[in-house]
């Protein structure tokens, strides 16, 4: 009988209390979700286990696929995970997409500009992760527009590291051009940990809770993209 292949969650890593509860806090709503299949967690930096190490865990032959928690296809997508995913010959190891971009996302951030009051006489800046992949960088580009869409406005676009322009300078001009507006930093970061920091500290009035929470069941969206990442990725 062929087994049902495991869901690995593959995340980033924070050393982070608050994100190591948001994210993990993920995997279990998932697991919640479907408990037929077997679900773990893994991270490409910071923690361990690492992608090796927890398929290292699953027992002898177990097929799995790796999902991994992140929000554009970057470098951890293309080269560390693609890399662990091509070493494993223990079992056999399918890699899915990542989470981003998807409609599902804007819906998030959509809610969490609606708790800081996001309104007719704000302006919106996108704070994203950044990357030195282009492919990552059109990810971005790509939610940026789909959230401008989504509220019929404006949407500034601000990286954390890597890629131009910068949070801090894509605020500075949007007040530059709109002096009497509140800037609205909408976060675009799966977790708490040192980039929402960052980003709390680039200069906006205002920076929305990232599309998890530590203390909080995680949005019902994200549960469900993950599934699909997964369902996605089934061999046919």
């Amino acid at each position: 009988m062929t087994r049902i292949p495991a869901l690995i969650g593959i995340s980033h890593g924070t050393s982070s209390a608050e994100g190591q509860r948001a994210v993990t806090g993920l995997i279990t709503a998932i697991a919640t979700a479907r408990p037929d299949l077997v679900v773990a967690q893994g991270f490409v930096d910071v923690q361990h286990p690492d992608p090796a190490e927890v398929l290292d865990e699953l027992e002898p032959g177990q097929p799995a696929i790796v999902v991994p928690l992140l929000l554009s296809a970057g470098y951890h997508v293309h080269v560390d995970l693609t890399k662990a995913v091509e070493a494993e010959i223990e079992r056999p190891v399918t890699l899915a997409r990542p989470l981003g971009p998807d409609d599902r996302l804007i819906e998030v951030l959509e809610l969490r500009l609606d708790d800081v009051g996001f309104g007719s006489g704000d302006e919106l800046v996108l704070a994203v992760a950044g990357s030195s992949d282009v492919r990552a960088i059109a990810d971005c580009q790509v939610v940026a527009e789909r959230l401008a869409v989504a509220l019929g406005r404006n949407v500034e676009l601000g990286f954390l590291s890597a890629a131009e322009p910068r949070l801090g300078a894509a605020i500075l001009q949007t007040r530059a051009r709109h002096p009497r507006a509140r800037i609205v930093v909408s976060s675009y970061l799966l977790a708490p940990g040192y980039f929402q920091d960052l980003a709390a500290s680039a200069g906006g009035d205002v920076i929305t809770d990232p599309l998890l929470r530590p203390d909080a069941p995680p949005p019902a969206q994200i549960v469900e993209l993950v599934i699909d990442r997964y369902r996605d990725a089934l061999p046919s």
